[in-house]
């Protein structure tokens, strides 16, 4: 369901059933993949975007997602899907001066939660949680933009992602990145 709150904000929620049937998994043999029975995800997502005030815009969201294998010779059955937290939450938030001696520069800040996910498909080890900030500033004048963006502000160490106990990837730590473009 999509609805617009205004005639500048508008929400989506969605609910949604997915089963995956023949789903190729990694084995303990990395030069081996095997395919398997059946895994369901279920779940809702809302998220609402656009502009509050002027200058003023919004993008947020969150996902409950309960992901379990229904069907497998390998793995046991009821096991949770590896990389697929319960809990996810995002917001980014920017505002851009409208007019006076600042238009055109403007601020933002975002913030994203993942909570808790296995592994891998055995389940014998959890990926913790992580709350993440990030933040840009930026200039727009015309087809002229510049931004400094801020990722991972205060360092926070944490686990994008995982394909077994031995192929765990952290997540980038505080990366400052600069863009200058010029739109035609």
């Amino acid at each position: 369901m999509k609805a617009d709150l205004n005639n500048r904000l508008s929400g989506t929620l969605a609910f949604y059933d997915l089963t995956r049937t023949n789903v190729v998994v990694p084995t303990p043999n990395p030069l081996l993949s095997l395919q398997t029975g059946e895994q369901r995800s279920r779940g809702v997502e809302l998220s609402l975007a656009g502009e509050i005030l002027p200058g003023w815009n919004i993008i947020a969201g969150y996902a409950y997602t309960d992901a379990e294998i229904t069907k497998d010779t390998t793995f046991p059955v009821g096991n949770i899907l590896s990389n697929v937290p319960k809990h996810s939450f995002n917001l980014w938030t920017t505002y851009e001066f409208q007019r006076g001696p600042l238009q055109g520069f403007g601020f933002g800040a975002g913030f994203f939660f993942v909570g808790d996910r296995q592994g891998d498909l055995t389940n014998t080890f959890e990926l913790p949680s992580y709350f993440r900030t990030d933040a840009a500033i930026f200039y727009k004048r015309g087809q002229f933009r510049a931004a400094l963006n801020f990722r991972n502000l205060f360092d926070v160490d944490y686990f994008e992602s995982a394909t077994g106990r031995f192929n765990v990837y952290p997540g980038d730590p505080f990366t400052v990145q600069g863009t200058i473009s010029v739109s035609f």
